[in-house]
């Protein structure tokens, strides 16, 4: 499942207030947990590990939204994508939004109604590295803000449960990052999942969905990590050269290996 973004936003939010008290709370080894009837039971913090948080990343065009695609519709399987939630917080009126128009206020990228051209907007940071890394600076911070909210906020609600002892719904929450490595979200994900599929797929993809030229590709592709250093990151590999019964089967065999450890 993937909860709308607007959602997601009031949940942070109010996640941002519940997670300070939390915290408080937090000892070696148990925590208490405020129920709804303002009582607090006690609980091992072990079980706040019941809800693994998984980083997916890959590079451009490697079929990560069919293997995303599988994962919503799995039970207990929420997926959010930074891209999306980058989206949101750049609409008029955000905090991001202003710091990017003060940025990038030269640049034929905006619409009539004040938002930015994406495509536009694209074009111009995967040309200039220096107006990428300024973006960057200003967005990821913010998006990594809101998702680690999210987290925080799915894991206290798993508490609850637990303490009620009550069905836990959510069992894996998913992330999928095109700058999971270079943002650091090892540090709030349990694991860093790597979809891997060869260049040469990846451009014929490009060129055939998105009609980018053979140049426009390269460009992308060298904006992006080499393939080593996904893997020296990231626990699983995921094989997509092959057909998508293949990437589903690796995939239903990491959730069970990580279920199991």
């Amino acid at each position: 499942m993937r909860s709308h973004l607007k959602l997601m936003h009031m949940s942070a939010k109010t996640g941002m207030r519940q997670n300070k008290d939390l915290s408080s709370f937090m000892r070696d080894d148990a925590l208490d947990c405020i129920c709804p009837d303002g009582t607090r039971e006690k609980m091992d913090a072990g079980s706040m590990e019941r809800m693994k948080f998984i980083g997916i990343t890959g590079g451009v065009g490697a079929g990560k939204s069919e293997i995303l695609h599988y994962l919503e519709t799995k039970d207990g399987v929420k997926v959010m994508l930074a891209d999306e939630i980058a989206h949101e917080l750049m609409l008029p009126g955000t905090e991001c939004y202003q710091k990017l128009k003060d940025m990038f206020s030269d640049e034929d990228i905006w619409n009539e109604d004040g938002s930015f051209d994406r495509k536009k907007l694209a074009a111009v940071i995967f040309s200039d590295e220096k107006k990428r890394d300024a973006l960057n600076g200003i967005v990821h911070p913010a998006v990594k803000k809101y998702i680690r909210t999210v987290a925080d906020t799915e894991r206290e609600n798993i508490g609850r449960s637990v303490a009620r002892t009550e069905p836990n719904p959510l069992k894996i929450l998913i992330l999928e990052a095109a700058l999971l490595i270079e943002e650091h979200y090892d540090e709030i994900c349990d694991e860093l999942w790597y979809i891997y599929t060869r260049e040469d797929i990846r451009k014929e993809r490009l060129m055939r969905s998105r009609g980018y030229s053979p140049e426009k590709v390269q460009q992308i592709f060298d904006s992006q990590l080499q393939e080593a250093v996904y893997r020296k990151h990231c626990k699983v590999v995921i094989d997509n050269n092959g057909t998508v019964e293949d990437a589903i089967r690796q995939i239903d065999l990491a959730i069970t290996n990580m279920e199991n450890e």
